[in-house]
Formats: C-alpha cells, sequence, structure tokens
C-alpha cells in the first residue's frame, strides 16, 4: 500500500488522464461548496447512494437505468455536463441498456388477435370528427345570419323579428381533441401520457413486466404516450416541468422544478405508486 495516498486514489479508471465517475462527482461536490446532504435534498437521491457512486459503487442504484439517471441528476446539481459523465459509464460497462425482450408467453398472447374487442383508435377519431363537425356547423350558421342582418340594415330594412320559440341550448365550448382522445382511453389499460411544459425533464418508463419503454430527455413542448395492461412505471428526472395525465384524468399532484419522482400507476384513477 502506498504511504500518503488516500483510498480515493487507488480507484480504477479507464483512462489516467480521466478520473472515474465517482471521483469526478465528488471533486466538483467539494469544489461547488456542498455536502453529501445537500446534494441528495436537492435531487432526492439518498444519501448511501450518493456515498456508494462517490466510490464507484453502482450496485446500490438498483440497476444501469437508475444509475444513469443517478449519476446525470448529482452531476447536475454539482454544476458538470452530465453527457460526458453519463457516457462514460456506458462505456465502461457495455454500452447504453437495451430494452429486456419479453418473454415468449407474453409475445405470443400481445400478438394473438382478439375476437370481438372493440376498436378504440377508430372511435375515438369518430368522436372527434363529428364534435369538429358540429361545432363547425354552429360557428357557420351564425356567421351567416349576422351576415344577413347586416344586409338588411344596408337595404333599410328593418331585421326580422327573432320568433318566439324558445332559444336553443347553449353550445358547450369545443373540446381539446387531446383531451377528448385521453378520456376515451381503454378501460382495461392504464394509458400515461407526458408533457414538457417548462424547460425539459430526462424520463424513464417501463411496463409491469420491466420492459423498458422509454429513456430520454424531453425537451419544452414535447410529449409521449405509454400504454400497459396493468401497470406503468415512471421516473421523472424534473418533475415539476412535466404536466401528467393517467387514465384521462390530470393528476394534480404539486411537483417541484429539478424534483426527482419514482411513480407507478395502474388501471382506474391514478394512484402514484
Amino acid at each position: 500500500m502506498s504511504i500518503g495516498n488516500s483510498p480515493e486514489d487507488d480507484r480504477p479508471s479507464t483512462d489516467e488522464s480521466r478520473p472515474s465517475i465517482g471521483r469526478a462527482l465528488q471533486q466538483a461536490r467539494i469544489a461547488a461548496g456542498l455536502t453529501v446532504d445537500e446534494v441528495s435534498a436537492g435531487t432526492r437521491v439518498r444519501i448511501p447512494i450518493i456515498h456508494a457512486i462517490e466510490e464507484d459503487d453502482f450496485t446500490r442504484s438498483g440497476g444501469d437505468v437508475y444509475a444513469r439517471g443517478h449519476v446525470r441528476m448529482i452531476a447536475q446539481a454539482v454544476r458538470l455536463d452530465p453527457a460526458p459523465l453519463v457516457a462514460q459509464y456506458d462505456s465502461e460497462r457495455g454500452g447504453r441498456p437495451v430494452p429486456t425482450p419479453a418473454a415468449p408467453l407474453f409475445e405470443a398472447e400481445r400478438i394473438r388477435p382478439e375476437p370481438g374487442r372493440p376498436n378504440w383508435t377508430a372511435a375515438m377519431v369518430a368522436a372527434i370528427v363529428a364534435v369538429i363537425g358540429f361545432v363547425g356547423f354552429t360557428l357557420f350558421s351564425g356567421d351567416d345570419t349576422d351576415r344577413n342582418r347586416t344586409s338588411q340594415a344596408a337595404e333599410g330594412r328593418a331585421p326580422a323579428k327573432p320568433s318566439k320559440t324558445p332559444s336553443a341550448k347553449p353550445v358547450d365550448p369545443k373540446p381539446d381533441p387531446t383531451d377528448g382522445a385521453i378520456a376515451a382511453a381503454p378501460k382495461d389499460k392504464v394509458t400515461v401520457k407526458l408533457s414538457v411544459i417548462d424547460a425539459k425533464s430526462w424520463i424513464s418508463a417501463k411496463s409491469h413486466n420491466g420492459k423498458l419503454l422509454f429513456d430520454g430527455t424531453l425537451a419544452k413542448g414535447q410529449s409521449k404516450t405509454f400504454s400497459d395492461d396493468e401497470r406503468i412505471d415512471l421516473i421523472l428526472g424534473n418533475a415539476g416541468a412535466i404536466e401528467l395525465y393517467v387514465n384521462g384524468k390530470k393528476v394534480e399532484d404539486e411537483f417541484r422544478t429539478g424534483q426527482v419522482e419514482r411513480l407507478s400507476y395502474t388501471k382506474g384513477d391514478p394512484e402514484a405508486g
């Protein structure tokens, strides 16, 4: 053992000119004047996991997907660019994680057509077209009435008095087609829609059997929709920037900017796991 060297100097590195991931994060945290407790409070990553990552031990992160997310959030908290560290993590561990293939039995059940099952996509499209057509017809009829009254006034004729028949029932405001499509989501599935309304957010989504549906960053204005027969598991890297709809219902939880949230949703009313 070398005299005068700390255990941190003995940690492995794939490039002598480049520090290990844990060493880089630890040095940046110290340079920023932050404690492990402060980094944990700002990222929601538990203190023991941060200690382990700074020692280049990623076994406590729960897998490559979670470890990459932890490295990204910690790097942002200590004012480092996370992209080189995530790339270094991938190169040292055989590349970016690939989606886990589903079991053959699951694939067979998913591919096999179910007789008599309703076509929800066609039903949603038909409903949206019918609503848009009705509202458009109503607005067009109103424009014709206004033009007739203007023409009568120009010719010196008094406009015809409205009949005393009961007025038609007020037309409801035109619904947002996106909201209508979400509300018509199949009740035998769990459907989750994410929309980034501010800044950007890193998102990871898995199905009930662990299949990775999405792992990446969405910018402001981008959306993703996920569906599964039983459950959707989510990790939101910047939860305060996300607008979340589950099974046609908006989730009203008050997430904060920079907050990391781990959520699970099943069929019916959304309940975070």
